[in-house]
Formats: C-alpha cells, structure tokens, sequence
C-alpha cells in the first residue's frame, strides 16, 4: 500500500465511499449521515430564501417610498418655498441629481358616493408626472389627457376601490385650509373628475394619495406662487448625506433640506437589524447539521476501528486514515450545501408562484398587502450573501470532520485488534 500514499489517492476516495454506502447492520450510521445532509441542505437553502426576501423588501420598499417620497426634499425656512423655479434649476445643476420636481402637499378628506377616506393631495406638474416613473409606469389608460385641465385628478387605484369610483367619475374634495371670511376660516370643497388611476403596489400609497395639477394644488391650499418643496431625486440613494450639502447650498440661504435618512432611516435600520439577527438564528441550523457529521463519523469511527488497524497494518500512514474520515464528513458537507444551494435558487426564482399556490391550497392570504404593503412577495438574492452562505456550509462540514478524523487517525492498531 506504500507504493500509492500521495495525498487524495484513490483507495482513500474508495473506502470513503464504501463506508458512507452502510450496511443493513450498520443503516444507523447512515441515517444520521443523510440527517446531517437534509440538515445542511435546508439551512443553506433557507438562508439563501431569507436573506433574498429581506433584501427584495428593502429593495422595493427603497424604491416605492424613497421613489414617491424623493430621496431629498427642499423646503423654505419659512413655510412655503418661493422663487422654486430659479431654485429647482440651480439644484438641478448639482452633480448627482437625476431629477427635480416642485411639489405641493396638503390633507383632504375625499367623498363620493357616501362614503369617505382622508386622503393626502399632492400638486404636480403632468411633465414631472411623466418622469415620476414610480406612478406614470402604472397608470390607466388615458389619466393624463385631461390631467392639466384644472378640474381633474388621479386617485390610486384601491382608493378608488373603497369609494367605488372609475375614471369619468367625480369625487368632491374638502381642505380644512380653506376661505378666511368674517366668521372665520371656512372649509373648501371642490369637486373634480377622475382622469385616471395608478397603482404602484403599495397599498400605503394606494389608498390615499391623490394627484393633482401643481396650479390647481396652489390655488385650492391657497399657497399663492409657493410650493411645499422640491422633491429632489439623486443616483444613488445610500449617499444622501454626501449631496445635501451642495444641494443645500445651491439652493440658497431661505432653504432648508431634508434627506431620506432624517424621515425613513428608523424604518429601514429596523429591517437591517431584523436581517442580521435572522442571518445569525438560521446560521444555527447549518451549525447543528455540522454537529451531526461529527457525531455520525465518530460512530463511523468507532464501528470501523478493526478496518482502521487492518490498513495501518498494511501500511496505511495517520494521514491517509484521517483523510479517507474527512473525505466521508465533506462529501455530506458539500452535497448538502448544492442541494440546499439549487432549492435556495429555484424558490427565490419561482417565489410569487409558489405563494399563489399555497394561498390557494390553504384558502388563506399569505403576505396580505395591506399588512406588508406591497402586492407581491420579492425576493432579490444578492451574489456576495450567497456565496457567503455557501463558503460558511462549507467550512462548518470542513471544521466538522476534523476532530472525528483525528481520533481516526490516531487510534492505535494493537489496542484496536487486541480483543478481535
């Protein structure tokens, strides 16, 4: 047997091989073998789900509320912010800034039909509506042909829903801000006709936000030649922090600017909190699969150590013994970590499908969208985590093998044959 004892040679890959294919006498130590492989199969592949539907919510949840937010506004230091025109341009000029829209924002109450909804109006121009992917991508058919015209609006989709409107519709709406007369402030009430509706899926914005043109908006808040503020967009959203100063001071001294970081971060730190701390929980199925190689190649061990003194007997070094257990303990390690990996893969791929089945074959709503806002479940695996996932497997069902594989290597032929 000295002849061959390169490391890896073929004879350690054959008894490794043979002694994970067990016995009837010995189909315990098998058991736990494909225990330990199911184990590490489904921690990688629900790690790799996890970590690709946290990520899909922060993404979606990013771009929907950063996207109809604005990931910087301007606003006056003083109310209503004047001259927005000359400011819009100048922060336009900012390196960075994809787009700048003035925006007018004021509560309402909506009534139509008998039924009622508070609803936040927000004023804007149907060229910067255009732009507003966000919204423009999802709306009806024919919304912005008679968008302009000072009497009609585009309402969200499920709030047309719960007042029972389609677009041609009226719906009357009633600010609080309203005529100042003798007797004090009196609520205005204007009606005006749906043009449309959109739907960006997000039953958030959904359900109360209604769109109005930006003149229209100024007239019926009574915010004269004022807007509330410019939403201000910029290419990478992570690095708000960077661009306020120079929007700040591009748009003057009688500004003030607010990022996505000042309004939203508490939300999106919550979800990268509860990302981590979920990382961390299902990293303990793979670590208990772990455990399970080294207690199944320990027993492996201590079943085979008459076959462990025959080959050291015959010329087998400490170190094709130990290697012949290792091979055994990563073989399940890696063939876990492609199964988990490929049924990770394949759900996340397939993920809204799935969730349609099971809703339908339970007779339940998963992921109701008025709890988790969005209308579908995303789901966005990112490379860098899943080869993470996977170099972790790996190295566990690696660290595994090596204290079972040394008490292998160093058992002593004499003692192991003595009572044989």
């Amino acid at each position: 047997m000295r002849a061959d004892t390169r490391p890896f040679a073929p004879f350690e890959w054959m008894l490794a091989w043979r002694y994970l294919r067990a016995k009837r006498a010995e189909s315990f130590i098998s058991v736990i073998s494909v225990i330990s492989l199911v184990g590490i199969a489904l921690g990688v592949a629900t790690l790799i789900i996890v970590m690709a539907v946290m990520n899909g919510f922060r993404h979606e949840l990013l771009s929907k509320i950063l996207g109809l937010d604005g990931h910087i506004i301007v606003q006056g230091l003083e109310g209503g912010l004047p001259d927005y025109d000359r400011v819009a341009a100048r922060v336009r000029a900012v390196p960075g800034v994809v787009r700048v829209a003035p925006i007018v924002n004021g509560e309402a109450m909506a009534s139509a039909r008998g039924l009622n909804a508070g609803v936040l109006v927000r004023g804007l121009r149907e060229a910067d509506l255009k732009t507003f992917t966000v919204v423009s991508g999802t709306l009806s058919e024919g919304a912005l042909e008679h968008y302009e015209d000072g009497d009609s609006v585009i309402v969200g989709k499920r709030l047309a829903r719960s007042l029972r409107l389609v677009p041609g519709m009226t719906i009357t709406l009633i600010a609080a801000r309203g005529n100042v007369t003798p007797f004090g402030t009196t609520p205005r009430i204007k009606t005006y006709r749906i043009a449309g509706t959109f739907d960006i899926g997000m039953s958030k914005y959904d359900c109360c936000i209604v769109f109005m043109p930006l003149d229209e908006a100024q007239l019926y808040f009574n915010m004269d030649n004022t807007v509330t503020g410019l939403e201000t967009m910029v290419a990478d959203p992570d690095k708000v922090d960077d661009m306020a100063a120079p929007i700040e001071r591009a748009a003057g001294p009688y500004a003030r600017v607010y990022t996505w970081h000042d309004t939203e971060s508490t939300f999106f730190d919550a979800i990268q909190v509860e990302r981590n701390v979920m990382f961390l929980i299902l990293t303990l199925i793979i670590l208990v699969a772990a455990l399970n190689i080294v207690s199944g190649l320990y027993m492996l061990v201590k079943d085979k150590s008459s076959d462990i003194a025959i080959l050291r007997t015959m010329g087998a070094t400490r170190g094709a013994v130990m290697r012949i257990f290792m091979i055994a303990g990563v073989s399940i390690g890696i063939a876990g970590t492609l199964f988990g990996f490929g049924i990770g893969v394949a759900f996340c791929a397939n993920i809204e499908t799935i969730r349609v089945f099971l809703s339908q074959l339970t007779g339940t709503t998963l992921f109701n969208p008025e709890i988790y806002f969005l209308s579908h479940m995303p789901a966005e695996m990112d490379p860098g985590e899943v080869i993470t996932v996977v170099a972790m497997s790996l190295t566990l069902s690696f660290l595994a093998t090596l204290y079972p594989a040394w008490r292998a290597a160093r058992l002593d032929p004499v003692e192991a044959l003595r009572y044989e």
